[in-house]
């Protein structure tokens, strides 16, 4: 099969069958079938994807926009994915491609190496692993992350939570260094909206990829009249800061009609304002608000005095007033530790560094 590349993370099983291992859906596939996400295919008991090399949606995005506010702030991302998804989720603003078979979009083949080769081109520190759900293409993102790393490049997923735990393992020893992750609602929302899935399954798998130190990052798209209650920010503020840390980003970020949830209004900055203070309540210590440029809670403070330390407009790190080197940033006014990963700085280099 051209463009199939036989997969990780499986196991055989009786009559020809297999037993995907590479999310936390667990496909059983017969001879001849595909997975839930249309892109891995058993053929004659052996597993194969079917996406290796066919990126598509290539594009240079600020790191903000995955979003990674506290990872390399001010960097572009070379993004790129491939078709596919193992959610259905009915507000998905990238449904064309990633409710789509590798069949659907006959793309050219582009190895791992071209894509690397263009990541340096364009003069990118990160690539990111986006627009669709890059567990379903893990192969090609893998070989695609230990050339870039190799080049002295980062990599990050921009996830939905339901990557099995060997392949995160895996992914932070062999080319991972962030991922941000879905957090998308409670037990109802993920059965209903994003297509079956079990919320205890995602938790699990937030918190596996925390365990294994990379850099984490949580959003939650916020859907009136499903997700945005106070009950619901209390719950999982306790989650995040009992099995990661209060020092964990959480961006809680506005809805659009899209796909089949258009009949759905978008959020209110009122409702996302009062969610971001819920979780401040809660004793989260970095809470964001996104698709709301402009917005102060844009901005990153001091969790003790409320200095502010990296000033945004939308996708745009406008300001950055640290003190300290990499890795041991601290706000300028009373010397508490900034948990920011790699080096902060304006996204415009002909900006002022400081406010």
């Amino acid at each position: 099969m051209e463009g199939a590349k036989e997969a990780m993370f499986y196991a055989p099983l009786e009559e020809g069958a297999v037993k995907c291992m590479l999310c936390r859906r667990g496909c059983v596939i017969p001879d001849g079938g595909r997975g839930f996400c249309r892109v891995r295919k058993n053929v004659g008991g052996k597993l194969y994807s079917l996406n290796y090399g066919r990126a598509i949606g290539m594009a240079v995005d600020p790191i903000e926009k995955k979003p990674f506010y506290h990872f390399w702030p001010g960097s572009q991302a070379f993004s790129f994915a491939t078709v596919g998804c193992n959610f259905r989720c009915l507000h998905c603003q990238n449904w064309d491609i990633s409710q789509a078979s590798p069949e659907d979009f006959p793309t050219p083949y582009t190895p791992p190496e071209e894509l690397v080769r263009e990541a340096e081109r364009l003069g990118t520190r990160i690539i990111a692993y986006t627009y669709t759900e890059p567990t379903i293409f893990y192969e090609y993102a893998r070989d695609t992350g230990v050339l870039a790393r190799e080049k002295g490049m980062l990599n990050v997923f921009v996830t939905n939570g339901y990557t099995g735990k060997e392949a995160i393992d895996d992914a932070a020893k062999s080319f991972l260094d962030a991922a941000r992750i879905d957090l998308k609602g409670g037990e109802e929302h993920y059965l209903k909206i994003a297509g079956g899935v079990v919320l205890d399954r995602v938790l699990d798998t937030i918190r596996d990829y925390y365990r294994t130190g990379m850099h984490v990052e949580i959003i939650t798209l916020v859907i009136p009249g499903d997700n945005d209650t106070r009950e619901f920010v209390a719950r999982m503020a306790g989650f995040l800061r009992t099995e990661l840390s209060d020092e964990v980003p959480w961006h809680f970020t506005r809805f659009y009609p899209a796909y089949k949830m258009t009949d759905v209004p978008p959020t209110s900055v009122e409702t996302l304002e009062k969610m971001h203070d819920w979780a401040k309540e809660e004793g989260m210590k970095y809470v964001y608000i996104g698709n709301v440029p402009g917005h102060e809670y844009n901005n990153t403070y001091c969790p003790k005095c409320g200095e502010k330390v990296i000033e945004r407009d939308g996708f745009t790190v406008t300001g950055v007033a640290l003190s300290g080197s990499p890795g041991k940033y601290k706000c300028p006014s009373c010397g508490t530790r900034i948990p920011i990963v790699g080096e902060a700085k304006p996204t415009s280099l002909s900006r002022p560094e400081l406010f």
